[in-house]
């Protein structure tokens, strides 16, 4: 036995490896890619038609799952957290808001919340201000009009 069998199988435990720890469908076809070069590698001793398998069989997976991926994703309903309440409403600042600094704390619905300004504003404390958006665990916040 060669070395190549090894060298596909460490690729196949990799990429294995790699599609456990994401939680989207990313590498998936490269695992039966590599499983089909380590197949070839015992009976064929050329690496350039290894990687053509290994090329081969993942471009073909990927090609032929996609547009179940894609109904898969499309199924996919967004949840709405109760997070999202707080959207449109109004909001006090707490601590100067300045995104430069990466500073910025509101108070709204009674929750202390980390904030952000839209882009080129800088809001002081005391402000009103209305929630936008919510992005990570920081509100997107503008001067009430």
């Amino acid at each position: 036995m060669g070395v190549m069998p090894i060298v596909w199988i460490g690729v196949l435990v990799v990429t294995a490896i790699l599609e456990g720890v994401t939680a989207q469908l990313v590498s998936i076809w490269f695992v039966a890619g590599a499983l089909a070069a380590a197949v070839t590698s015992f009976f064929v001793p050329s690496f350039t038609v290894q990687l053509f398998v290994f090329i081969g069989v993942s471009l073909v997976l990927l090609a032929a799952t996609r547009p179940f991926v894609h109904k898969l994703k499309a199924s996919v309903k967004f949840v709405p957290t109760n997070a999202d309440r707080y959207i449109g409403k109004t909001a006090v600042v707490l601590e100067d808001i300045d995104d430069v600094k990466g500073l910025g704390q509101v108070k709204v619905g009674g929750s202390v919340w980390s904030a952000k300004a839209v882009p080129g504003i800088s809001i002081p404390k005391g402000s009103e201000v209305t929630v936008k958006e919510i992005t990570g665990v920081k509100l997107i916040v503008e001067p009430k009009a």
